[in-house]
């Protein structure tokens, strides 16, 4: 594998026997921190999969000491509701969780042909698997997207599921452009092997965006990319999500993001101005962009993403960067 470092940071604590991992072609990727009940409730949903598919999962534990995930996993895998491995990566960050799961998944099981993801707080509809391998099979793609819709645990703010900060960028099956958010995925091994280890860029360990980087090398690279929109997940959104200040939070870190990452494919000065312009362009219009967010949405509070994103851009030139996942907990 093109620039893979032998060196391995993460412990395996619990696995099925190796003959049941040898043939599997399909493996489920779910990073964890903290959360030991939404992680059971996940790991039920992809239990309940429709379609008899032959799969595995890697559990990779991100919180070193307590290992309260990684308890659990342990506890479902040895009761027989899964097949796979759990692991724990004690060094904490979003971005080193994914490279130990793909690690693992890629020198762990021989006949791995893609890669799946899902988050510790969200729940695969009965279909989703099968749905992603159907795609599979047929599309001219090699990464694939789907759907994620938002479930409030504050039921009167369930309005905000037309947030963009919530909101699944595409709406129907077929190509797309390029993916955002590893939320809910499909990865062909060829991928992987190509881009070679660090999967993930491990300086955005605490700002989230290394899905989004990784899929712009991705794209750079020359592959393609797939919606499947019946590949449908729900996800949990606790009260804090739905709190004005972390909804801006997210915004602002979404602006600084696309910024930081835009300045990387462009470097040097004529590129950064490029970025620079493009930030003051977004601004700029923001207003006549949230206006029209608003009335659509029948809500201000929406209506105010272009500019807070813009905003995020401009934050981003003088070094300044939200790391909501430096305590993932309260994220």
């Amino acid at each position: 594998m093109t620039g893979f470092d032998s060196t391995e940071t993460f412990t395996i604590v619990a696995r099925s026997p190796e003959e049941a991992l040898r043939g599997v072609e399909s493996v489920v990727c779910v990073p964890t921190f903290k959360r030991p009940d939404m992680l059971e409730a996940t790991l039920r949903s992809l239990a309940a999969q429709q379609g008899g598919h032959d799969f595995a999962i890697i559990i990779v534990e991100n919180e070193g000491v307590e290992r309260a995930g990684a308890t659990r996993a342990k506890a479902l895998l040895e009761a027989g509701l899964f097949k796979g491995l759990v692991i724990v990566e004690p060094r904490q960050g979003n971005c080193k969780a994914y490279n130990a799961a793909w690690r693992c998944a890629l020198t762990r099981f021989p006949a791995l042909e893609q890669l799946l993801g899902i988050d510790d707080d969200e729940q695969a509809e009965p279909g989703w698997l099968g749905a992603f391998l159907r795609a599979a099979e047929t599309a001219p793609a090699e990464l694939f997207g789907g759907s994620v819709t938002p479930v409030f645990e504050d039921a009167s703010r369930a309005w905000l599921k037309a947030h963009p900060v919530f909101r699944s960028h595409y709406a129907a099956t077929g190509p797309i452009p390029i993916l955002y958010s590893s939320a809910n995925y499909l990865i062909r091994r060829q991928v992987l092997e190509r881009l070679g280890f660090p999967f993930f860029d491990e300086s955005f360990d605490f700002t989230g965006g290394g899905d989004s980087d990784f899929f712009s090398r991705a794209k750079a690279a020359g592959f393609r990319f797939w919606w499947v929109q019946e590949a449908a997940q729900v996800e949990t959104m606790p009260a804090r999500r739905s709190e004005t200040g972390w909804i801006a939070a997210r915004a602002f870190r979404n602006g600084a993001l696309s910024a930081q990452i835009a300045r990387r494919q462009q470097p040097g000065l004529a590129g950064r101005l490029k970025v620079l312009a493009k930030s003051l362009t977004l601004l700029a219009v923001s207003p006549f962009r949230g206006l029209a967010l608003a009335l659509r949405t029948h809500s201000i509070l929406i209506g105010l993403y272009h500019a807070q994103v813009a905003l995020g851009r401009l934050m981003s030139e003088f070094g300044v960067a939200n790391e909501q996942y430096r305590k993932p907990e309260k994220n």
